[in-house]
């Protein structure tokens, strides 16, 4: 009951409360309440839990950062994919600074792979900070490169956007983070539930998680 409920929550533009009804609907009363308090508990487990599972990321990284309201002040969120639509890694962060940036950047990092090659905007953080952690890297930053990370924060806006603000940066960082693993999961970058059907790979992915939890 607790992994459908946070399935629901991170798949669907459902608030706590449309997630408390549809447990009502099948004999479950449960809080709202209690809802919000299962993701921000199991979201980061069921992601610990998928991490050994997961493809590599690809070469190619686009980095870009959106805007998320965190009670009533806009707060950044750094995020990135690979050439193949795989969300690599998400932080929320209160500045858009260098430091904020290395973080990011060391994290996404640890998912297996230096990328060959990096596009970002024209922040001007990022050559200097690419320099040192990726002297490899050719960057790219040239207009309209970066349209493919632009689209995929459209998918995360959409899923946000019935929650009208969050209350705190961890919910924002818990949130965003189900999201890419429910997003990765669908688009067949993790090894599981990999016979399964497309259309049922979501909810048999997260039957194998919660064994795992």
């Amino acid at each position: 009951m607790i992994v459908l409920a946070v399935r629901w929550y991170l798949r669907f533009a459902l608030s706590y409360r449309d997630v408390e009804e549809l447990l009502a609907e099948r004999g479950l009363k449960v809080d709202h309440v209690t809802v919000y308090r299962w993701v921000q508990r199991f979201t980061p487990l069921l992601v610990d839990a998928a991490r050994p599972c997961r493809h590599r990321p690809g070469d190619r990284w686009f980095i870009d950062e959106t805007y998320v309201k965190v009670t009533g002040h806009w707060t950044y969120l750094y995020r990135a994919v690979d050439q193949h639509g795989q969300v690599i890694d998400v932080l929320a962060s209160e500045r858009r600074d260098q430091a904020a940036a290395r973080k990011f950047f060391t994290a996404a990092l640890t998912h297996g792979r230096r990328p060959v090659e990096v596009t970002t905007d024209k922040a001007p953080v990022y050559p200097r900070l690419l320099d040192e952690l990726l002297p490899e890297a050719c960057h790219v930053d040239a207009a309209r490169e970066n349209n493919r990370i632009e689209a995929d924060h459209s998918r995360l806006k959409a899923r946000l956007r019935p929650m009208r603000g969050l209350k705190r940066l961890r919910s924002a960082q818990t949130i965003s983070a189900g999201h890419a693993l429910v997003q990765n999961i669908r688009r067949g970058h993790y090894e599981l539930a990999i016979d399964t059907d497309p259309h049922l790979r979501l909810a048999a992915a997260f039957t194998e998680l919660a064994a795992a939890i």
